[in-house]
């Protein structure tokens, strides 16, 4: 995960637990979550809405 082992990791989680406190990572992890869910539903609307170009037009009518 990035090159961090479990050391880095437990040291990030500590000084974030030290920074906002117990009470807080709860709200911020559903914030996130939050944030994460509406860039893939702004991804897939992307998605939805981008034309087809004429070479995968053709690849779909071959099949």
């Amino acid at each position: 995960m990035f090159g961090l082992g479990a050391p880095e990791i437990l040291l990030i989680a500590l000084v974030v637990l030290l920074l906002f406190g117990g009470k807080k990572i709860p709200e911020l992890m559903k914030g996130l979550g939050k944030g994460v869910k509406s860039f893939k539903d702004g991804m897939k609307e992307l998605e939805d809405t981008t034309p087809t170009t004429p070479k995968q037009e053709e690849k779909t009518s071959e099949e």
